[in-house]
């Protein structure tokens, strides 16, 4: 490796939004509007909506529990006024009541984030005729991904709305340069606001050149690019394929999180070159994998920005899964051209990337266009950076930061040679074994239904995504004969530092509609029926949660507040024990009983080292809490009496709600052309779906039930209900019949024209507009030659006749 590093890679906070002041376009919007915070209902409403969510999924026993537990919880001045009182002056402080505990769910996971946390997108094929598919498509990417972090970067973004309703922008900030870090307590995020630089993995092999200047202009061409990623596939590709696994050092990231920490801290220990490395690769804007294969099928293709691929050679693992870094966002690129991203899934929600994607996706659309008309416009408004090799314009004072002196820049591609001990190849090697495992362990598959789409679903009056999402319950009680927990996110943008709710999809009138689809007793006209009232709860249930009156946040940031009180308490009771004992020291987590995932704030925002994080709030957190404190904790120091856990927590029924066998998402946009994410339960289901004018594309994993079958089924009533509708409408649109006037003349219901009575006439007309084209029976019928015998072929036999 050369011994220059980046040009920068000092830690900083989370990028903030630009200042009134900074230089802004009149389309820039990139200011963080003034927008309300998330609400917190009131607790009635929330229990009624939890109550009716677990109304379909309870016996009428066990839901006359829940209600009896319920009941006693909302009974006044009893535990649910208390900590609903608790959580609204907790919420005083924050600018969101969810984030905090959002984060410490998400960073205390402690699995391998491959198949549990991480999504995928799979763009739409390449729109420009290339002769390398792979490597100019992924030059043309990155250069649209650099023109996208100049624009985000100097406020010249285009801000995001829903119906003219401004939304929150402040994910943008974690999208670039961010990391997942582990601990030894937990993860925390790194955001490296002054990144400039890029990572390219192939074969496992990892590289890196700087990309952008001072300003965030991009230093290098589409074909300077093209250049540095041909040069680094001709050094990877001297990597026979045997040896790739065996010091892939990516492949760590897959490992759960606590042997990931072990393992990344004996590297930054090993020697100072391993740590020089690890931070290139975790400061860098996003990942470039060039994968060395090209998936076959729609299942494989899917896998492959999933988890990567798994190919043993002689009991060697060869596939593309060596070839990943999952703590940062990926864009990946296969041998056939085909690429997408998968992304760290903590700090940015679905619709953040995908406003990206869709970006550079549009970005590679205009540029298409420009070399058939040079006068299309660009999406972005960075100019090729005055420090780069083909400008035509030399540096100019102005082009320099304050106080910056002639910079130089990285531009030419660099390798990254790792000194790995003989522990890290240990486990490296045991990683592999262990992501194979998850693969082998996980079926991918997908759907691209091409018999209608939104435009068809609309026409009958439906919206699309609850018409696909009562297609989900209709298709998994048609396999199962039963209804399972449905989750699916509800953007909660619209709110400051919004991030989702989640829409239970199985409701009263949803459970009404799949008995009645599936029964042999029902009509067509009383399943349509059954359909549109379910449909019509779930377009009500999605606006309620988008104004953040959901059920499922209200009561986990309860939850999570009663387990900080908790561990406030062990912590209170922990020091003074010591101070009884004669020795001093804070409370570590492993003392009077185990720690809540979901209570780990001191562990997951304190690093310990001198780096700045980003917390659950948002700001910079580079000290340990006080000794014995817990933040957030409501539990006064004096207090000595233990927190305990409402029953509401401890029924059944909080725990079957959340259990989401169906996690559902609907992520559509024509830039995509799959989205797909691995399922939160082994017994369940991840489908992530795009609803297009004239399609549907599904994509849907599981830990090996009937992923195949089910979409089949899922096939099977999506033709099935075209057919319902479709008779409906004509039952309601039947032509009227003709009627015979009072002089006896047969006239046209409609137009009240004579109808003429020439029967052969007529066939003949219709024989000649069947519909066939050219070779149509009718127009055959009409021709001479049509009516002859089929002509002799072959010698005839004489036959005896008796």
């Amino acid at each position: 490796m050369s011994e220059s590093l980046p040009s920068q890679t000092s830690l900083t906070t989370a990028p903030n939004i630009p200042h009134p002041q900074a230089k802004r376009t009149k389309s820039s919007a990139l200011l963080t509007p003034d927008l309300p915070k998330l609400p917190i209902p009131p607790l009635k409403d929330t229990l009624k909506r939890y109550l009716r969510a677990l109304e379909g999924l309870q016996t009428p026993e066990e839901h006359q529990r829940t209600k009896e537990v319920v009941e006693e919880f909302l009974t006044e001045g009893g535990e649910g006024e208390k900590w609903q009182r608790k959580l609204e002056e907790y919420a005083k402080e924050k600018e969101s009541y969810i984030e905090e505990f959002w984060y410490e769910s998400y960073l205390s996971h402690s699995d391998s984030v491959v198949l549990s946390l991480n999504p995928f997108f799979v763009l739409s094929s390449d729109v420009t005729p290339r002769a390398d598919p792979q490597l100019s498509r992924a030059a043309s990417l990155i250069l649209s991904s650099l023109s996208f972090i100049h624009d985000l970067r100097n406020g010249y973004l285009q801000a995001d709305t829903v119906r003219g309703i401004p939304l929150d922008m402040s994910q943008y900030g974690r999208l670039f340069a961010t990391c997942r870090v582990p601990t030894d307590r937990g993860c925390r995020m790194e955001v490296h606001e002054q990144s400039k630089h890029i990572v390219v993995l192939r074969r496992g092999q990892f590289y890196w050149f700087d990309c952008l200047d001072s300003k965030d202009r991009p230093l290098l061409t589409d074909r300077e690019i093209l250049n540095n990623l041909e040069a680094i596939v001709k050094d990877a590709d001297k990597t026979p394929v045997q040896s790739v696994a065996s010091n892939s050092v990516g492949i760590l990231t897959t490992e759960s999180r606590k042997i990931w920490s072990s393992l990344r801290a004996d590297l930054i220990e090993s020697n100072k070159l391993n740590a020089s490395c690890l931070s290139v690769v975790e400061s860098a804007l996003f990942i470039v994998c060039l994968d060395d294969a090209g998936p076959e099928d729609l299942a494989e293709l899917c896998g492959n920005f999933l988890c990567g691929g798994y190919k043993l050679e002689g009991g060697v693992q060869t596939g593309t899964c060596t070839n990943r870094w999952y703590d940062k966002l990926q864009i990946i690129v296969c041998s056939n051209g085909e690429a997408g991203i998968n992304f760290e899934h903590t700090g940015v929600d679905g619709h953040t990337v995908l406003r990206y994607a869709a970006d550079v996706y549009t970005e590679l659309v205009l540029l298409f266009a420009k070399t058939i008309n040079p006068s299309t416009p660009s999406l972005f408004k960075s100019k090729l950076s005055p420090f780069s090799k083909s400008s035509k314009q030399p540096p100019k004072p102005e082009d320099l930061e304050d106080g910056e002196e002639d910079p130089s820049f990285e531009m030419q591609p660099k390798k990254l040679e790792w000194k790995l001990t003989p522990d890290l190849l240990a486990g490296i090697r045991y990683a592999e074994t262990r992501i194979s495992d998850l693969i082998c362990q996980n079926d991918s598959q997908a759907l691209e239904f091409k018999g209608y789409g939104g435009n068809f679903i609309k026409r009958h009056g439906f919206s699309p995504d609850a018409f696909v999402q009562m297609a989900f319950q209709a298709a998994y009680y048609g396999l199962y004969g039963r209804v399972e927990s449905t989750y699916e996110p509800a953007m909660t943008k619209a709110f400051l530092h919004g991030r989702t709710e989640a829409i239970r999809t199985v409701q009263p009138e949803s459970v009404a509609f799949v008995k009645a689809f599936c029964s042999d007793h029902a009509s067509v006209h009383e399943k349509v029926e059954a359909l549109r009232k379910a449909c019509k709860k779930h377009t009500q249930l999605t606006k309620e949660c988008s104004q953040g009156l959901g059920q499922d946040r209200h009561l986990y940031a309860m939850y999570s507040l009663i387990q900080r009180d908790i561990q406030a308490y062990h912590a209170s009771r922990a020091r003074g024990s010591s101070a009884t004992n004669g020795v001093s020291g804070s409370y570590n987590g492993n003392g009077n009983g185990p720690i809540s995932p979901s209570s780990q704030s001191a562990i997951l925002f304190s690093p310990q080292t001198q780096v700045s994080t980003l917390s659950g709030e948002g700001s910079v957190n580079g000290d340990a809490p006080t000794h014995g404190q817990v933040p957030g904790s409501t539990a006064p120091e004096s207090e000595r009496q233990k927190p305990r856990v409402p029953a509401l927590f401890k029924d059944p029924g909080y725990n079957l709600l959340g259990t989401s066998v169906l996690s559902t998402s609907n992520c559509g946009n024509p830039a995509l052309r799959l989205f797909g994410f691995g399922p939160v339960t082994p017994e369940g289901y991840g489908i992530g779906y795009i609803i297009k004018d004239e399609g549907i594309s599904v994509c849907m994993s599981s830990k090996h039930l009937q992923t195949r079958r089910l979409l089949q089924t899922l096939q099977a009533y999506l033709i099935e209900i075209q057919k319902m509708l479709i008779t409906l409408w004509k039952e309601a649109n039947e032509r009227p019949e003709a009627f015979i006037d009072h002089t006896g003349v047969m006239r046209d219901a409609r137009t009240g024209k004579k109808v003429e009575m020439d029967g052969e006439e007529d066939r003949e007309d219709e024989e000649l507009l069947g519909g066939f084209g050219f070779f149509d029976v009718g127009v055959q019928a009409a021709l001479p030659q049509a009516r002859r015998r089929r002509p002799t072929v072959g010698k005839q036999l004489v036959i005896a006749e008796y």
